[in-house]
């Protein structure tokens, strides 16, 4: 799929406000309310925009410590990557998981409420499983820069 220009630009709007309406988006990209929308729908139809979601504060949910922990298997093979992406399918502490080259095979991103949880999670959920030899965790104490929209 090829995006032209107006496409880019109202990929980076929504990104910013996903509220938008057709008529908003009308407006941003001199287009009509239809052509607009029409445009939307197509790039939801593609799969470009997949979901909308709402950015919500951490801490205000009682979530103090965000963290990232690498995972390094001791045993690895198909079952055991199932295994393990199911475990970490199921955890909500867990809010994004990557398998990575180097030295660890998968990097999550985490939020706990506090330090004993994430110890909870580390040593009651993760290192108990079958296929994990160790873990490394990191702890953020401070985030620069927000999760910032694509650049389009």
């Amino acid at each position: 799929m090829t995006l032209d220009e107006i496409d880019k630009r109202l990929i980076a709007a929504l990104q910013g406000n996903a509220h938008l309406t057709a008529q908003d988006l009308g407006a941003t990209l001199n287009l009509s309310a239809s052509q607009a929308g029409r445009r939307r729908q197509r790039l939801e139809a593609e799969g470009v925009i997949q979901s909308y979601a709402a950015r919500v504060d951490a801490r205000k949910l009682g979530l103090a410590v965000q963290g990232f922990v690498q995972v390094h298997l001791g045993t690895h093979g198909p079952e055991h990557a199932q295994s393990f992406a199911r475990l970490v399918a199921h955890r909500a502490e867990i809010v994004s998981a990557w398998t990575m080259t180097g030295d660890a095979d998968y990097l999550l991103r985490v939020y706990c409420e506090d330090l004993p949880a994430l110890n909870r999670l580390i040593h009651e959920v993760l290192l108990p499983h079958s296929a994990v030899a160790r873990v490394h965790s990191q702890i953020v104490m401070d985030q620069l820069k927000r999760d910032a929209p694509l650049p389009v």
